[in-house]
């Protein structure tokens, strides 16, 4: 199954977090939309993001390891199509800022995180990107009760 996917992730607190080959960045207190895709196995890569067992291999591994951050969702699409450009396009005008070059290596986006002051907020912009792209989605709740088996 493939598809992609958006990580609704809070940080606690202000935090400066070393990314991989970007260095140390700078992190506000608030919530960060992470988009990503998974063209192999969605389910695998969801549960991957979930673990605290893993390699630090892509950006967002960095931050998710660091002690103030922990995803509150999973929006996610079933497709056969690599569509987190149009979401982080739609996502980009929405947001507060964004991390420069944090998870867009392979493409020409400017970046795949962003940052909102508050969940709420972060959560109605990725549904609205979805929604904005016509495409059905689905949260972490779906997910646990019907794939994390």
């Amino acid at each position: 199954m493939k598809g992609t996917y958006c990580l609704i992730i809070n940080l606690k607190e202000k935090s400066t977090i070393k990314i991989g080959s970007l260095g140390k960045i700078n992190f506000d207190k608030g919530c960060y939309i992470y988009i990503g895709s998974a063209m192999n196995s969605i389910i695998a890569r969801i549960k991957r993001h979930l673990s605290d067992d893993k390699k630090l291999h892509w950006h967002i591994d960095y931050l998710l390891k660091d002690q103030n951050s922990e995803i509150i969702d999973v929006i996610f699409t079933i497709s056969t199509k690599k569509l987190e450009c149009k979401l982080s396009e739609f996502i980009n005008k929405k947001s507060n800022n964004k991390i420069d070059k944090f998870g867009s290596s392979d493409c020409n986006c400017e970046s795949h995180l962003y940052y909102f002051k508050k969940i709420k907020n972060a959560k109605i912009e990725c549904i609205n990107a979805y929604q904005n792209n016509n495409m059905s989605y689905f949260d972490l709740k779906y997910f646990n009760e019907n794939l994390n088996k």
